[in-house]
């Protein structure tokens, strides 16, 4: 076996003095089964003199192709990069980890040292990681500096796969070489507080991080405590992305403390994590005398005030390589708007600044005492070591959600304004659409802002969201004038596989709720089945919007190849 010193050394001068031979299959949507349907792939793959990256993202193979590409791998050390996202799409939870056994099992048979594995995209679980453990923890990964494990559904698989990484780092260590591992992309996991702490315990173990990336796993303010002592021992980080976990005011100032030596940090994404007033200010407060090479700041979304608001503004005066500022979704309200718009124009900033489109509006009697910070615990509950939170699904007290007209929905959806329909909601969105129920353009209309704020975490708001798309649509397409051609060929144009005549529509920026509902829909039996068939096709087509998601596309994909 080649020396791994030696080879890191090799990789290192290759990434800079000649392109790496690639043996690529991206996106063809191959459905290998056999030994024999894999044969292309073998081929090609015994073919390539020197093959430092095999891509077979985006296609579906099964164990006994599996087991043919493996034995071609077992000749390829020089093999780097396996970029192996979207590979298992229709198959068995079973298969994929026998499977990956067969593939990992291959490389480390070969000799080969991976630089980067990229397994986004594939739902396996907890069993997924299993399957690669020993891959990970092999001389084969002593040189991995890109692991990319997004939308695999992992949940306690993410302290698994932490234990492993540490594993590899002692092993490593011991063989002269440490594990060096620069990028770790995860996000859309459930990793929650139990895999934020251990995850966090592996990149302080490793130290070498510079882009972490972590969106919408759960993570509470514990586990994002946990994080920020990650920050501290990690020097080098260029790109923080936490979006869409909870931080509250608890989680913020512990970040902002952290980020205090981030030097190098160029990219600083906390949308959308309920950072508050009192924790944008802290971390206004770390921009302001820290963070010297900030490129890209998000705060949107994290019921963050004026005064604070105004605050941040304020805190990039002195950031001379700052491009982007995300305050979109916060509580300011006109004037506030008005005010952080002002303060950066007069700072010559205000190219810098992101839209206010979806603004909450200030709340004149919380604008100066921001007392929620001191409930927090109603906000999340904490249990050791497994968080929660309410049982209400962000519906509160009956008594305390305004009622809200389906026109004001609507315009602008929210959580607490769907509530607020009522409890005949389904029959107040038809009453609304009124003689429209046959006109396919409105009904989807009302279609995409309803499902704009479907959970698919919560039992109770995916209940009442599909109940509201089943009446919805089944009543369009039960319509002798509903047109179901025109409203499939519509529904495709929202998400963005067909373009629309009108030059000024986009489609939907976060398809998630839709691909969620649709997976409904589709089962039922007022959903034609010929639109299915149309639907599977398009679907399996790569679609920039959509496969962000691509665990609620691989989800709808296997229901629509099930029907």
């Amino acid at each position: 076996m080649a020396d791994v010193a030696a080879v890191t050394d090799l990789l290192a001068k290759a990434s800079v003095e000649q392109p790496l031979a690639e043996v690529s299959f991206a996106g063809r949507g191959l459905k290998l089964d056999s030994a024999e349907d894999a044969a292309v792939v073998v081929d090609a793959i015994r073919e390539s003199p020197e093959m430092h990256i095999l891509s077979l993202n985006g296609n579906t193979i099964g164990v006994e192709a599996a087991q043919a590409i493996a034995e071609a791998l077992e000749e390829k050390t020089e093999l780097q990069r396996a970029r192996w996202s979207d590979m298992f799409t229709s198959r068995l939870r079973s298969e994929i980890p026998l499977a990956l056994r067969s593939l990992g099992g291959a490389i480390m048979k070969s000799g080969a040292h991976l630089v980067e594995l990229d397994l986004c995209d594939n739902a396996f679980g907890p069993d997924g990681v299993r399957s690669v453990r020993d891959l990970l923890e092999s001389p084969a990964c002593y040189t991995l500096q890109e692991l990319r494990f997004n939308n695999q559904g992992l949940g306690i698989g993410g302290k698994i796969l932490a234990e492993t990484l540490i594993k590899c780092h002692e092993s490593s260590s011991k063989a002269g070489t440490p594990l060096k591992l620069k990028v770790f992309i995860c996000g859309r996991n459930r990793l929650e507080n139990v895999g934020a702490i251990a995850l966090s315990k592996a990149f302080q173990t490793i130290g070498t991080l510079e882009e972490i990336q972590m969106p919408q796993n759960g993570i509470n303010p514990e586990g994002i405590e946990a994080m920020a002592e990650a920050v501290v021992k990690c020097p080098n980080l260029r790109i923080l992305n936490l979006n869409d976990n909870t931080f509250t005011a608890r989680g913020a100032k512990a970040m902002a403390k952290a980020l205090t030596k981030a030097n190098n940090l160029e990219v600083l994404n906390f949308g959308d994590c309920l950072i508050r007033s009192e924790g944008a200010s802290a971390l206004a407060d770390t921009i302001t005398s820290a963070l010297p090479n900030i490129r890209e700041i998000n705060f949107s979304f994290g019921e963050i005030k004026q005064n604070a608001g105004l605050k941040v503004a304020e805190s990039v005066e002195n950031k001379t390589k700052l491009e982007k500022l995300e305050l979109n979704g916060n509580s300011f309200g006109e004037g506030g708007v008005e005010m952080i718009t002002a303060t950066l124009e007069a700072i010559s900033k205000e190219d810098i600044l992101g839209s206010f489109s979806d603004d909450e509006g200030s709340d004149e009697e919380e604008e100066e005492e921001e007392e929620e910070e001191e409930e927090e615990e109603d906000e999340v509950t904490e249990v050791k070591d497994q968080p929660t939170t309410p049982t209400n699904n962000g519906k509160e007290d009956a008594e305390n959600i305004p009622p809200c007209a389906p026109a004001d929905f609507l315009a602008f959806p929210s959580l607490k304004k769907f509530w607020g329909l009522g409890d005949h909601k389904e029959q107040r969105l038809l009453d609304h659409l009124g003689d429209k129920i046959s006109d396919y353009e409105a009904v989807l209309k009302v279609y995409v802002k309803i499902s704009a704020v479907m959970d698919e975490n919560s039992p109770e708001i995916k209940e009442s969201v599909n109940q509201c798309v089943d009446v919805v649509l089944s009543k369009l397409l039960q319509s002798m004038e509903g047109k179901p051609e025109a409203f499939a060929n519509e529904l495709l144009v929202h998400l963005g596989y067909i373009k629309s005549e009108d030059k000024k529509f986009r489609p939907v920026s976060n398809p998630s709720g839709m691909l969620v509902t649709l997976e409904h829909a589709v089962q039922q039996e007022y959903f034609p089945r010929y639109i299915v068939n149309l639907l599977t096709t398009f679907l399996s087509l790569p679609n920039e919007l959509v496969d962000k998601h691509r665990m609620e596309k691989h989800n709808l994909l296997q229901t629509l190849y099930r029907l």
